[in-house]
Parts: C-alpha cells; structure tokens; sequence
C-alpha cells in the first residue's frame, strides 16, 4: 500500500470507529432487544416479533403517529412557503438587505428550549390577556390547554424557528440565477408571477428538494420544541413519536418494545424521504 493512502486509512479510521461505537453499534443493540421483552435492565427473553406486532395495536402508538404526520406536514408546507417568500423578498434590491438577512436568521441561532419557554408564555398568558382587552372573550384561552388546539401552537413555534434555516437555502438558490435571464423575460413581457413560474422556481428546483426532504425529516423527529411547549400535552395529545419511545423507552421500563416502535418508524422516515427524493428530483429533471 502507497504511503499516501495508509496516511489516508489513518486519518479516516479513527472516525469510523468512533462512528461504529458511538452510533452503529447503539442501533445494532436496540435491533436485537427489539426481539426481546427487556425492559432496561434485569433478565430478559426472546419474544419474536410480538413487540413489532403490539405497535400496530396500541392506541396510544397510534395516536402519536397520528399528530406527528399532521404536524410534520403541516408544518413543512407552511415553512416552505414563508421562507420561500421571505428569500425572493430579501434578494430584491430593498434597503438594509444585508440587515434583515442577520434579522431574519436570529430564530435559528435560538436555543429550542428558549424559544419554547417565550412561546409558552405568548399562549398562555400575553395573547389571552390581549384578547380579553380587545374584547374577543372566546379567544381570550390558553390553546396550549385545548387538547384541540394544543398541536397548533406547536406548529407556529416550530414554522417560527425553522423558517430561518430554509430561508438561507432558498437565498443561496436564488443568488445562482442569472440577472440577464430576467431581462430578457421583461423584454419578453413576462409578469412577475409569469417569471416566478417560469424561471425561478425551475431554477432552484434542487434547493426545493432538498428543503423538502430536510424539513419533514426533521419535523417527524420532532422532539426538543415538544417537550419545551407542552411536554406532549394536554394529556397525550401533542406526544410525537419521538417523545413517545424517550418516555416509554427510557422512563416506563418498556426498552424493548419502544425499541421495535424505533425501528418502525426509522423504516418509514426512510420510505418517506427515498419517496420525496424521487418524486422531487423527478420533476426537477421535467421542469
């Protein structure tokens, strides 16, 4: 072997490894108690796939599911639509552009926990309180107590905080288009929403992609905002899945089970994201 590749094996390994350790080998060992009936300690027993199959029958599996898809959609679409404006906004030519770019990265650099705490006394007290003295007396409540309405607060807060990042996206897809192509679309006589369809978003399909594909997968592994807000309640109502394997797994000795439920939803997350990339990339490729 030349000199130049052991120098490479050597400063390569050291990763891997601590990879494998830190990372691979966690994974590995949850894969196997998923087959047992382990709760985090003691003895334990292979149980085949009855813990996969429990998943699959569990109310409380299953309402979680349920809110994490509704709020990872959601909450992917409204983010791509804002940041998506708020990046054609902050490339036009307006005053103190460079200034409201830092501004409007700000929420990103945000610790979740921080934001969660202003938001959770935005909900429940300052916009109450305002609502009473505006007068609208039904509006004047805490949603964050409405099993209802819990879910929304938590999707403003996360659209809120995670705008930032895919605006930064979007504006570094924008600044790859060429000036010269608007200009011959004027020429042309194109209208701003002609040119928007037309050119502009053809041109940063890839960015679309990938804001996409980062946004639902962080939001179906949505756990830190959760826990900030309302800790996945009233009740059960706002428990991602996430949250649900960290109690059940860590805190209601069911290791093993919330092990298999790991391993479902890592399953679907990758169905999920393979499916999104395809579908995207496809329609890059039309436009």
């Amino acid at each position: 072997m030349k000199s130049r590749q052991r120098a490479f094996l050597l400063m390569a390994m050291p990763a891997v490894i601590i990879f494998f350790v830190f990372h691979t080998y966690p994974v590995l060992q949850g894969v196997f108690y998923s087959f047992t009936n382990w709760r985090g300690y003691g003895e334990w027993d292979f149980v085949g796939f009855k813990n996969y199959l429990n998943v699959f029958q569990d109310g409380r599996a299953l309402n979680a599911y349920w809110f994490t898809f509704k709020f990872a959609i959601v909450s992917t679409i409204l983010v791509n639509i804002f940041s998506l404006a708020i990046a054609m906004g902050l490339n036009a030519k307006i005053k103190f552009r460079k200034t409201l770019r830092a501004l409007y990265f700000l929420p990103n650099i945000l610790s979740i926990l921080i934001v969660g705490f202003i938001f959770n006394f935005i909900f429940t007290h300052f916009l109450p309180d305002l609502m009473e003295w505006a007068g609208f007396e039904s509006l004047a409540k805490n949603i964050l107590g409405d099993p209802d309405l819990a879910w929304l607060g938590v999707v403003i807060m996360t659209v809120w905080q995670a705008t930032a990042f895919n605006t930064i996206l979007y504006l570094a897809g924008l600044q790859t288009i060429p000036e010269d192509v608007y200009e011959a679309a004027d020429i042309d006589g194109a209208n701003a929403w002609k040119k928007f369809l037309k050119i502009t978003f053809p041109l940063i399909a890839p960015f679309f992609t990938i804001n996409m594909v980062l946004a639902m997968k962080n939001f179906l592994m949505a756990f830190d905002q959760i826990v900030a807000l309302t800790n996945g309640g009233p009740g059960q109502a706002t428990e991602s899945i996430s949250l649900l394997i960290y109690k059940g797994g860590f805190e209601g000795g069911e290791f093993a089970y919330q092990s298999a439920n790991a391993v479902i939803y890592f399953i679907i997350i990758v169905i999920i994201s393979v499916f999104q990339i395809r579908v995207l990339q496809k329609r890059e490729v039309e436009m």
